[in-house]
């Protein structure tokens, strides 16, 4: 089984690359690999990557989080964040892979009496 992995030098990514291995095969990409574009602001070739690798499974470990820097640098985060997320998500439906994506708790609004969970509304409190 093919398994890609996105961020492979962040702290999870590199953990992620020795989980992941026995599972199967791990193209474990991050923004300066060569062979394959693992670069979350390059769209385009973000997909061209994910068609031609076919992967069964999409682990998107990679993110923006310089939470404060965020602020200056809107554009940038939305596209790392969220806008390579709906590109990661829009491949896996059309490979019928799995996508994991890993996220934070800074989506919500922190004035939550239990634990998150996913189908809990979202309101960050920034960008």
């Amino acid at each position: 089984m093919k398994i890609l992995l996105l961020g492979k030098n962040g702290q999870l990514g590199w953990e992620l690359q020795r989980s992941l291995a026995p599972l199967g095969e791990v193209i474990a990409l991050d923004r300066n690999s060569q062979d394959f574009c693992g670069d979350l602001i390059r769209l385009e070739d973000l997909a061209a990557t994910i068609r031609q690798i076919k992967p069964a499974i999409i682990v998107n470990a990679a993110a923006y989080t310089a939470v404060d820097k965020a602020e200056s640098e809107t554009e940038l985060a939305q596209t790392i964040n969220a806008d390579a997320v709906a590109v990661l998500a829009q491949e896996a439906k059309l490979l019928d892979a799995w996508l994991v994506h890993f996220s934070t708790d800074y989506v919500f609004a922190g004035n939550g009496t239990r634990a998150w969970q996913e189908t809990d509304k979202t309101g960050p409190l920034n960008i």
